[in-house]
C-alpha cells in the first residue's frame, strides 16, 4: 500500500481512505466489520466517517455509521492502528441533529464532536473535517449560478476556527479539514489560520472523478504551494462510472435504485461522457470502475482517495486499483475524452 503525507502533519496515510457512509443502511455492522477487517489486512490506515452518515441522511439513522466503527473498535481494540476521520454538519435546516438548524458555531460543534467521539469510541479525533460550508452555496451538484446567495448570512470564518482551535487545545481533535470547499473559502481558512495562530486545514474533501475535474482549476494549486491536499469523494461518480446505469438501468440494489439520487450524474452530456470513459475502459482490458479509481490515484494531489464499496466484490476491486498503473497512453485517452466534454458533473 502506498502511503502520502496529510497536509504538513507528518502523518503517513494510505492511498485509499475506507468511505463508510453505507454502514448502517446499506450494509449491516457485520459487513461493515467485514470491510473494515478486509481493508486493514491489505494495508489501509485510514477511515473516513461522518456524523452524518449513513446515507441518504435521516433522523432514524444519524450517526449510525460512527456507532458501528466505534463498536469494530471496542471488539478489536486497533484505535490507535487507525487515522480517523469524521465530520461535522455544515448549515442546514435537518434539525434532527441537535434540535435546530446545524450551524458551524460554538453550540454546534461541541455538541457535534461529544457526539461523535461517543459513538466512536474513543476520546480522540485524527482529522475533524468541516462537511460543507455555514456559507450558502451552491455545492453537491446544486446548479449552476444563483449568485444572489452570496448576500446571505453566515458564521464568520474566524469563529469557526476558534471554536476549533479550543476543541484541538483539549486533545479531542489532532488535526483540522474542510469539504466541500471552494478556493475563496480555503485561502480564507488559511488566512486566518496563519493571522490567529489558530488550526490549520490539512487537506479538502471535494469530490473528484472522471466525470468532475473541478478540483484541478484553482484548488490542486493549493497542495504544491500550502501544503494542503485532497481527500477525494466520488471516485466512481456514485457508481456511474462502472457502466451500470447506462441506457437507463436501475440495478437491483443500487443506491440510485433504492433512493434516487444521483442527479448529479444525470446531466445531458453525462451518459455520452460516461460510455466514452467505459468504452476505452473495456478496449484496454481494464474493469471501468478499476479505470476509474486509478486515475484518482495518479494525481499527485490527491492525499488519498476515499472508495466506498457495498460489497466485497467492489471493496477489493477499489482496493486494487492501489496497485494499477494506468498507462501515458491511456492517460492521454482519458484527457482526449475530457477535452470532448469536460467536467459534465460538477
Amino acid at each position: 500500500m502506498e502511503f502520502r503525507k496529510l497536509g504538513n502533519t507528518g502523518i503517513d496515510v494510505s492511498l485509499i481512505c475506507l468511505g463508510t457512509m453505507t454502514w448502517g443502511q446499506q450494509n449491516t455492522q457485520q459487513e461493515g466489520f467485514e470491510q473494515m477487517d478486509y481493508a486493514v489486512e491489505q494495508g489501509v490506515n485510514f477511515f473516513d466517517t461522518a456524523e452524518l452518515y449513513s446515507i441518504p441522511p435521516k433522523a432514524e439513522t444519524q450517526g449510525s455509521t460512527e456507532t458501528i466503527i466505534g463498536n469494530w473498535f471496542s471488539k478489536n481494540g486497533n484505535r490507535k492502528e487507525i487515522i480517523l476521520a469524521t465530520k461535522v454538519a455544515g448549515r442546514s435546516g435537518m434539525k434532527w441533529f441537535r434540535g435546530g438548524e446545524t450551524r458551524l458555531n460554538k453550540k454546534n460543534i461541541e455538541e457535534a464532536i461529544e457526539g461523535s467521539l461517543k459513538r466512536l469510541q474513543t476520546d480522540y479525533i485524527d482529522l475533524y473535517q468541516l462537511h460543507w460550508p455555514d456559507r450558502a452555496l451552491n455545492i453537491f451538484g446544486g446548479g449552476l449560478g444563483l449568485y444572489k446567495h452570496y448576500d446571505l448570512e453566515s458564521i464568520p470564518i474566524e469563529e469557526t476556527l476558534e471554536v476549533l482551535e479550543e476543541i484541538v487545545k483539549t486533545g479531542k481533535v489532532r488535526h483540522i479539514g474542510l469539504s466541500n470547499e471552494t478556493p475563496w473559502g480555503l485561502s480564507e481558512f488559511l488566512n486566518v489560520s496563519e493571522k490567529k495562530s489558530y488550526p490549520r486545514a490539512q487537506s479538502v474533501q471535494n469530490a473528484y472523478n472522471l466525470l468532475n475535474r473541478n478540483y484541478e482549476t484553482g484548488m490542486s494549486e493549493f497542495f504544491h504551494r500550502s501544503e494542503v491536499g485532497l481527500l477525494a469523494y466520488s471516485p466512481l461518480a456514485q457508481g456511474y462510472l462502472s457502466g451500470k446505469y447506462l441506457d437507463g438501468k436501475l440495478p437491483e440494489g443500487s443506491r440510485t435504485k433504492l433512493f434516487g439520487r444521483g442527479q448529479r450524474y444525470e446531466t445531458p452530456s453525462a451518459e455520452s461522457a460516461i460510455r466514452k470513459y467505459v468504452g476505452l475502459a473495456e478496449q484496454s482490458d481494464l474493469d471501468p470502475s478499476l479505470m476509474a479509481n486509478a486515475f484518482v490515484n495518479s494525481r499527485d494531489f490527491v492525499t488519498s482517495n476515499i472508495i466506498g464499496a457495498t460489497s466485497m466484490a467492489q471493496l477489493k476491486l477499489a482496493i486494487k486499483s492501489e496497485q494499477t498503473k494506468l498507462s501515458q497512453d491511456i492517460l492521454d485517452e482519458l484527457d482526449k475524452i475530457h477535452s470532448e466534454c469536460p467536467n459534465p458533473c460538477p
